[in-house]
């Protein structure tokens, strides 16, 4: 760029020389430096000539941002990147100026920006080797985590074989278990942990690896805190079934299941927070072998524990935590033991600061305050309870989904039907879990790096390929709805309602697949609330009183609930699609310079000295 448009080298007093020639916008301007200069102050005019939602400030030293942020209607016109220096992570840079008398100088800066405006048009569009680029990236970071819910699958199914094979008391006592600990505990765990992935993704693309590691840390020690209250329902579920008229029996088997289970809570309290953390970063592969190996150990461990030692139900929890046990003590060596970079360390300070008297709080430069330091752990417990919202809103709908059915006209049918139903979704849902973790991470880096264009390219790639995925979802379901409903029962009635409804769940899974992506995406731009309020308002304002009626009203039993959950999956692809196609990407970039920036007004700038 020539010297005539290099305002980054130049006084303050030179600023306002700089103009756009785009018609005014009246607009608030919020002074974010306060050694601004108050007569510079008023130099500036409150029209602003220029493009998007933020318009940021350069400072003759290049330190980023500096001046003052300005809030105004989008309107589409000219951005000028700036070449800076690597430690700004070339940040997009949006030229301002103010009323200018000089006309010669207006009519000379207005012809350049339109120039640059018509060169960033054209490049809009991204080229064939960009997209096919952008899939292989999601491939390295997606594949791994299909496989890994694959075995996961295998997991669970291995369980309740096991439980199967010691009678049907146990099978039904194991089955309570195994859904009221999938409501209460580890759907309310796995998302409270997804709190942190916004932070930690578009921290590593914003190079603030000290952010990375304390909110690694801060959300290990928040699940430990939300798991003494789950420790304590679990401990009591027994006298809690009682009071629903529960089957005594079912219910010991149940609760004794359950108590065994408790120290896998502080197993998923280190495992979900490692996940995201290495996933964040696109290393997903050591995940899957860390898996893969404690898998294959938990064959003979829960062989041993349940008919060697006849341990019952018991050695069967015991198996399930030992499992998740050795999979966290794989992935604790694995990032032990490689080599990192030093920002990468994890041995940073968690809750004890550094020795200080209560002025030395307030008067010292050296660490970031308490209430610094309060405020971003408010900003992780937000994005872990809008996180958690989310993934429980629609996790719980199928239980709710398998309550109802107990009320319908023939219970037993219904039941076995919504087992092997949410024994297909959650075989189905492998795929989606895996594109909706890839663009959760190739978003959130490429916003942290302000790559906002980048950040658009993943999300189309991302919904391309889980609309390709979800057509297959469909096909398998209905081709193979037959020969899928033999695998779990030789039963004709449960057989038969299997195959009438077996369709309708590929239906869902046309909608549930870019959803469950769309959701990523969210999550990946830090904007897990509107997830959560989609969810809420499509499942449950939405497909839970269509159910009912189908249901109940109309009297289609088990095939009106799948329709209900139809209705719900229509609601909440369109409903996130509104969103996600209407997002401005280059606003979305400045928000998380905002927040995960190293920059002076970021809300973590400052990670790497906090110690609370």
């Amino acid at each position: 760029m020539d010297e005539q448009h290099d305002f980054t080298h130049r006084p303050r007093s030179h600023y306002h020389e700089f103009i756009c020639g785009k018609p005014p916008l009246a607009l608030e301007i919020e002074y974010i430096d306060e050694n601004l200069d108050l007569s510079l102050q008023k130099d500036f005019t409150t029209r602003i000539l220029c493009s998007y939602s933020y318009i940021s400030l350069v400072s003759h030293n290049s330190k980023l941002p500096l001046g003052m942020l300005c809030l105004f209607e989008s309107v589409r016109g000219c951005v000028v990147p700036l070449s800076c220096e690597e430690h700004l992570l070339n940040p997009v840079v949006l030229w301002f100026a103010v009323q200018c008398q000089d006309r010669n100088k207006k009519a000379k800066l207005t012809k350049r920006f339109k120039m640059l405006a018509e060169e960033k048009s054209q490049r809009t569009h991204p080229t064939v080797a960009e997209v096919l680029d952008e899939v292989k990236r999601m491939r390295d970071i997606g594949l791994p985590i299909a496989a890994m819910s694959l075995v996961g699958y295998l997991k669970n199914m291995t369980l309740v074989v096991c439980m199967g094979r010691l009678g049907s008391l146990e099978l039904a006592g194991g089955s309570m278990a195994i859904g009221f600990t999938n409501i209460t505990g580890y759907s309310v765990l796995s998302g409270l942990a997804m709190g942190m992935e916004p932070l930690c993704t578009q921290a590593f693309g914003s190079r603030n690896l000290s952010l990375v590691s304390l909110t690694l840390l801060r959300t290990i020690f928040m699940l430990l805190l939300f798991s003494l209250p789950i420790c304590l329902l679990w401990l009591n579920l027994e006298t809690f079934m009682l009071c629903l008229n529960q089957n005594p029996d079912i219910t010991r088997v149940a609760s004794l299941y359950c108590r065994f289970a408790i120290p896998d809570l502080i197993a998923n309290s280190f495992l979900h927070p490692i996940r995201i953390y290495l996933r964040s970063k696109g290393t997903t592969w050591p995940l899957l072998w860390c898996t893969l190996l404690a898998i294959l150990l938990h064959v003979p461990i829960i062989i041993f524990l349940t008919f060697k030692l006849h341990l019952g139900v018991q050695g069967i929890s015991i198996s399930a935590f030992v499992t998740n046990f050795n999979t966290l003590f794989f992935l604790l060596i694995y990032m032990f033991y490689t080599r990192v970079p030093k920002e990468y360390s994890l041995y940073v300070p968690l809750l004890i600061p550094s020795p200080m008297s209560h002025n030395d709080l307030i008067i010292t430069g050296n660490s970031t305050s308490i209430s610094t330091a309060g405020k971003e752990w408010g900003v992780l417990i937000k994005f872990s309870i809008q996180s958690c919202l989310s993934v429980c809103l629609e996790w719980w709908w199928y239980e709710f989904m398998t309550i109802v059915a107990g009320y319908l006209h023939n219970p037993r049918v219904a039941l076995a039907t919504a087992a092997i139903v949410i024994q297909t979704t959650s075989l189905m849902y492998t795929l989606p879990t895996a594109l909706s973790a890839s663009v959760s991470t190739r978003v959130g880096n490429e916003l942290g790096a302000g790559q906002g264009a980048r950040a658009s390219l993943s999300t189309v790639v991302a919904i391309g390929l889980a609309l390709a995925g979800s057509i297959l979802g469909l096909l398998w379901t209905t081709i193979g709805r037959e020969w899928w409903g033999r695998v779990f029962t030789n039963d004709g009635e449960v057989l038969e309602l299997t195959i009438s409804v077996l369709p309708i769940i590929g239906l869902c899974e046309l909608a549930n697949c870019p959803q469950t992506t769309s959701c990523g995406i969210l999550r990946g731009s830090a904007r897990p609330g509107v997830g959560a309020v989609i969810n809420f308002c499509s499942f449950y304002l939405v497909g839970a009183p269509v159910a009912i009626v189908l249901a109940f009203v109309w009297k289609l039993g088990m095939v009106g609930l799948c329709y209900g959950l139809l209705a719900a999956q229509i609601a909440c692809v369109v409903s996130i699609f509104a969103v996600v196609f209407n997002t401005d990407w280059e606003r979305e970039s400045f928000k998380a310079k905002s927040l995960v920036g190293k920059t002076s007004c970021a809300t973590f700038a400052h990670a790497d000295q906090t110690q609370v």
